[in-house]
């Protein structure tokens, strides 16, 4: 009977080829190869570039009025061309008020994560790197954070301090914190005991040298998706605020405000609620996929 070994069957080419790429390949194999991260980023990416160039890109001014142009269909509807997405009851045209409001969108998301996510990042890898008193605090402002209503916490304040860019920016950044907190001392705690992190405290590195250099870069994947899910929270949580009257303030394009200065025709005229809220859907629905794609891709159970 003859013997059958490996040398003799060949190199078997899967093995071959996971083992012949190098980590750069291995990462451009798995971001061309999740189609969520693929339509996420280039929908996002669009929307930003959108919102970068919207002066180049708008047809119109956002805040031109026009009584003699105003609640024009779309140009699906047998509109014109001069005004593709028609215009809203003051005559101004939607599509230019559409480019406009993903300025505010974006610009809210992004800095409110950013506000947030520092605060729940410090105070999440702080109570589980430390534990003991510092986890007792950080858990007890937690709780404290979670008995508070986010929508009428940010409708109090706002209809305290009037409703304005920056302040709902502030208040949603220091409103959102909890989930950062929540991730991050839970991940810190899964990691604070493995060998590199006790390897590193042996040879005497310094307590933020190990949490910048040996705990981050290990949860930095779960940082990234909520850092996605806090942008689109933060977008939709705006957009409410907007809709109720209490957030971004007219004549400011803003998706939000579109949908509730179209709501009192939205029997009639349905598009005008519909355009600005499937744009709205679009966007966050586009963060929600690159985020969990990723978090994937940078999995530390996908890098081998």
């Amino acid at each position: 009977m003859t013997n059958v070994t490996p040398s003799t069957l060949g190199p078997d080419p899967l093995l071959q080829e996971v083992v012949g790429l190098t980590p750069a390949q291995k990462m451009r194999k798995r971001v061309f190869g999740h189609h969520g991260l693929i339509f996420g980023g280039i929908v996002f990416g669009l929307l930003v570039l959108v919102a970068l160039f919207a002066p180049l890109l708008a047809p119109h001014d956002p805040y031109s009025q026009s009584l003699m142009a105003r609640m024009q269909p779309p140009v699906f509807l047998d509109g014109s061309w001069e005004h593709p997405l028609g215009t809203d009851h003051l005559g101004r045209d939607y599509l230019s008020r559409l480019i406009y409001g993903a300025r505010v969108s974006l610009l809210i998301g992004v800095v409110a994560a950013l506000i947030s996510g520092t605060i729940g990042t410090i105070l999440g890898v702080c109570a589980g790197y430390f534990g003991g008193r510092v986890d007792a605090v950080v858990t007890f402002l937690i709780n404290v954070r979670l008995a508070m209503p986010v929508v009428l916490v940010a409708l109090a304040v706002v209809a305290l301090f009037g409703g304005s860019l920056t302040v709902v920016i502030c208040v949603l950044g220091f409103l959102l914190w909890d989930r950062f907190a929540v991730v991050m001392r839970s991940s810190t705690i899964q990691v604070r005991n493995r060998d590199y992190v006790t390897a590193a405290s042996a040879i005497g590195a310094s307590t933020p040298r190990i949490i910048l250099s040996e705990i981050m870069p290990n949860i930095l994947n779960n940082l990234i998706v909520v850092v996605t899910l806090e942008m689109a929270h933060a977008i939709l949580l705006e957009a409410v605020l907007s809709f109720l009257g209490l957030g971004v303030q007219p004549p400011t394009p803003s998706w939000g405000l579109m949908v509730s200065e179209g709501k009192n025709m939205m029997l009639f005229e349905p598009w005008l609620v519909l355009i600005p809220g499937a744009v709205l859907f679009v966007l966050v629905l586009a963060i929600n996929l690159l985020g969990d794609g990723l978090r994937d891709v940078t999995a530390p159970e996908s890098r081998n």
